[in-house]
C-alpha cells in the first residue's frame, strides 16, 4: 500500500514543480499539500474506503484548484502591468481537473449503486465541459437503464449542449422502451419534442418566413388592449398594410397552412396515447399533459384538451380526487390577476357546480371534506394575500358551507374531523347556540364515541355559561359535572386526556366538584391498572392541587395516587421533582419524601431505567451527601441489566 501512494504522490512532482516556478504557491504550501494528498490517498488504499473518503479527496482538490486559479489571474495581472506576454498553460492547469475526474472515476468503480455519486461526476464534467462526459453518461445507462432520471439527464444534455436532436430523442425512445412505466420520462419527451418543434418555427420566425410562436403568452388584460391599439407595430415583416381600396395582401405565410401547429397537435396526441396505453391508471400524467397543452397555441388545442377531459372523467370519475381537481380548474386563484370581481364570482360558482355534480356522482366523506376545504379557502384566504371581489359574497359562501356540513351528515358521510369543524365553524362565527346544539346532537347520535367531539361539546357548554354570567350558578356547575361525569367513567384515561383537562381547568376553584373529580379519576386509573400511556392524568391532578391548595393537600392527594396498582413513572416523577424543588429551598420534608419516592420508583423500574439512577444520583450530589451518592452509584452498577449504559453516562 505504500509504495501504491509513494508511486502516486512522485506522479505529481512535475505539477508542484510548476506551482512553485510560476510562483504561485511557496514551498511551505506545497509540503502542506503533499502532506493533505498522502493522507487522502492512505484513505483510498484502505482495504474498505468509505465513500466520504473519496467526497473528501475531490472537496480538497477543487478547492485547491480554485485557490490556484485565482492566484493565476492575480500574478497575470502584475505581469501585465509589468508589459510582459500572457502566462501560457502548463502542466499545473491541467493537473488538478484530471486528478479529480480520476478520484470520480475510482469512486464510481467502488460504488457503482450510488446515482447522487455518479450526477456529482457528471455535474462536474458539464461544468469543466469536460470531453469525459460522453464516456460517463454511456457507463451510468448501462449501469442503472432502470433509472429514469438518467435517461432524461443524458437526453437533456445531448438536446442543449450537443444541440444533438437526434440522439436525444434515441435516448428518450431507448429510455421508455427499458422504462415504459415512468411519468417522469413521458412528459419530459413530449416537452423535448415541442421545444425542438417550437426552435424551428423561432428559426423561420427569425428568418421572415414565419410569424408566431408555439408558446402562449401569458399578457394582461391590460397589455392586450394596448397590443390590440398599436397593432400595426406588431405587424410582421411580409405583411402589407390596408391599401386605400380595402384589399388586404396576403402574406404567403397567412395563405398555406401552419403546419408547426398541425405537426405540434400530431405529436402531442400522439405521445398522449401511448403514455396512457403504459400508464392506464396515472391521473398524474394526464394533469401534466393537460398542463403543457394548455401553455402550448397548437392546432385543435381545444379538441384535443376536450378529448383529455372526456378520458379523465371516463377513467376517474369516480374518484373524488377528481372533482377536487376538476373544480380548482375552474377556480385558481393563483391565475385571478387582472379579472374582475363578476368574472372570479362566476368561476367560484362554477366550481360549487362541479363539487355539487361530484357529490351526485361520488357520495362519500373524502368529497365531502374536500369541498369544505375549498370553500374554507374562499372564506378564509391565506394571510398576506388578497382575493378580490369575494368579501361581499362571504355569507352566500357561509350559508353554502353550512349546507354541505349538512348534508354529508344527513347522508351518513360525515367523519369525526368534519363533524368537529362543522361545530367549530359555528364558534367561529359566534353562534354558540347553535354550536352547542349541534354538539350536543351529535354527541347524542353516532358519535357519542367520539372524544373529541365531547370535548368541543363540554367546551361548548362551558362558554354559553361563561357568556351569561361571570361566575357559574349551581344549576350550571351540576349540569356540566354530570354531562361529563358518565362520559369520564366510559372512556379509558389515555383517550379522555384532553376532556379530563378541560373539566379540571374549568372546576379548578370548585373543591366540591374538583375532589369528586379526584375520586373519579382514582376509580378510573384502578380500572385501567395504572396504565395512562403517554397522558399522566395524575400528574396534572397533583399540579392542580399545588396550584389551589398547597404542599400538604398535594402530599395527601399524590399519596392516593401512589397507593394504585402501577401509578407510572411519570408520577413518580412528578412528585420527585416536586419533592427535590422543595427540599433544595430548605423544606425539612422535602429530602426525605424525595428518597422514599425514588426508593418506591427503583422498586419497579429501577432494573432497566438509567436515567432514573442518574436522577436519583445527581439529587443526592446537590442537596445529599456523598455518601449516600456513592452508595446510589454502587447499587445502580449492581442493579442495571445492562452495565454499558453507565460507561456512556457522565454522572455515574
Amino acid at each position: 500500500m505504500a509504495d501504491v501512494v509513494q508511486f502516486r504522490l512522485e506522479s505529481m512532482v512535475d505539477e508542484l514543480d510548476d506551482l512553485e516556478q510560476r510562483g504561485l504557491f511557496s514551498r511551505r504550501e506545497i509540503a502542506e499539500i503533499v502532506k493533505q494528498r498522502r493522507k487522502f490517498e492512505y484513505r483510498l488504499k484502505r482495504p474498505c474506503p468509505l465513500k466520504q473518503d473519496y467526497l473528501a479527496y475531490i472537496d480538497y482538490e477543487i478547492h485547491l484548484e480554485s485557490l490556484r486559479h485565482l492566484r493565476k489571474k492575480a500574478v497575470a495581472r502584475e505581469l501585465k502591468k509589468q508589459g510582459n506576454k500572457k502566462m501560457r498553460k502548463s502542466i499545473s492547469d491541467f493537473a488538478g481537473v484530471k486528478r479529480i475526474l480520476y478520484i470520480y472515476r475510482l469512486a464510481v468503480t467502488r460504488y457503482k449503486g450510488d446515482i447522487d455519486l455518479w450526477f456529482r461526476y457528471l455535474e462536474f464534467c458539464r461544468a469543466r465541459k469536460n470531453g469525459r462526459m460522453k464516456k460517463v453518461l454511456a457507463q451510468l445507462i448501462r449501469f442503472h437503464p432502470k433509472v429514469p432520471g438518467v435517461w432524461i439527464y443524458a437526453a437533456a444534455w445531448e438536446f442543449d449542449h450537443n444541440t444533438n436532436v437526434d440522439a436525444a430523442r434515441s435516448l428518450m425512445l431507448s429510455g421508455l422502451r427499458v422504462c415504459p412505466t415512468s411519468e417522469d420520462l413521458w412528459v419530459e419527451y413530449l416537452r423535448m419534442e415541442l421545444t425542438y418543434l417550437n426552435k424551428l418555427k423561432a428559426r423561420k420566425v427569425a428568418l421572415g418566413e414565419d410569424e408566431g410562436s408555439l408558446v402562449r403568452e401569458n399578457m394582461a388584460a391590460e397589455e392586450k388592449q394596448w397590443r390590440e391599439e398599436h397593432k400595426d407595430l406588431f405587424m410582421p415583416m411580409g405583411e402589407a398594410r390596408e391599401d386605400n381600396d380595402g384589399s388586404v395582401v396576403e402574406t404567403e405565410s397567412k395563405n398555406k397552412l401552419d403546419l408547426f401547429r398541425e405537426q405540434g397537435s400530431n405529436i402531442l396526441e400522439t405521445i398522449y396515447n401511448g403514455a396512457i396505453e403504459a400508464l392506464p391508471s396515472s391521473f398524474s400524467l394526464r394533469k401534466r399533459v393537460l398542463e403543457i397543452l394548455e401553455a402550448m397555441d397548437l392546432a385543435h388545442s381545444e379538441e384535443m384538451q376536450s378529448k383529455i377531459l372526456q378520458d379523465i372523467k371516463r377513467d376517474f370519475g369516480t374518484e373524488p380526487q377528481y372533482w377536487d381537481w376538476l373544480a380548482r380548474l375552474q377556480y385558481n386563484p393563483e391565475n385571478l390577476q387582472g379579472m374582475s370581481a363578476i368574472k372570479e364570482i362566476s368561476r367560484i360558482e362554477k366550481a360549487v357546480q362541479v363539487y355539487e355534480e361530484g357529490l351526485e356522482c361520488v357520495p362519500s366523506s373524502t368529497i365531502f371534506s374536500l369541498y369544505v376545504k375549498f370553500l374554507m379557502g374562499l372564506i378564509t384566504p391565506v394571510k398576506g394575500e388578497e382575493t378580490s371581489g369575494l368579501s361581499t359574497h362571504t355569507e352566500n359562501i357561509t350559508s353554502r358551507l353550512l349546507m354541505v356540513y349538512e348534508k354529508a351528515l344527513t347522508l351518513g358521510h360525515i367523519t369525526d374531523d368534519l363533524a368537529c369543524q362543522y361545530v367549530l365553524f359555528y364558534l367561529e362565527l359566534g353562534r354558540l347556540d347553535e354550536a352547542r346544539k349541534l354538539a350536543e346532537r351529535l354527541c347524542s347520535g353516532e358519535f357519542s364515541n367520539s372524544v373529541k367531539l365531547w370535548v368541543l361539546r363540554v367546551s361548548t357548554e362551558i362558554k354559553c355559561i361563561s357568556k351569561d354570567s361571570p361566575s357559574p350558578s349551581k344549576d350550571d356547575l351540576k349540569y356540566i359535572f354530570e354531562l361529563t361525569k358518565e362520559v369520564l367513567k366510559n372512556f379509558s384515561v389515555s383517550e379522555s386526556g384532553s376532556l379530563w383537562l378541560t373539566v379540571l381547568k374549568f372546576f379548578a376553584n370548585q373543591s366540591y366538584y374538583f375532589d369528586k373529580l379526584v375520586e373519579i379519576s382514582l376509580l378510573a386509573l384502578a380500572k385501567s391498572g395504572g396504565n395512562e400511556d403517554g397522558f399522566s392524568l395524575s400528574s396534572a391532578i397533583v399540579d392542580f392541587v399545588l396550584q389551589k391548595d398547597g404542599i400538604q393537600r398535594t402530599r395527601e392527594v399524590y399519596k392516593k395516587f401512589l397507593g394504585l396498582p402501577h401509578p407510572g413513572l411519570a408520577m413518580y416523577q412528578t412528585c420527585i421533582q416536586l419533592e427535590s424543588n422543595l427540599a433544595s429551598i430548605g423544606d425539612k420534608d422535602g429530602l426525605a419524601n424525595a428518597r422514599k419516592l425514588f426508593e418506591s420508583a427503583l422498586t419497579t423500574y429501577g432494573h432497566d431505567d438509567v436515567s432514573l439512577w442518574q436522577e436519583y444520583y445527581t439529587m443526592e450530589s446537590k442537596i445529599g451527601s456523598s455518601e449516600t451518592a456513592a452508595a446510589i452509584r454502587w447499587r445502580a452498577r449492581k442493579t442495571l441489566k445492562d452495565a454499558t449504559a453507565l460507561v456512556t453516562s457522565s454522572d455515574l
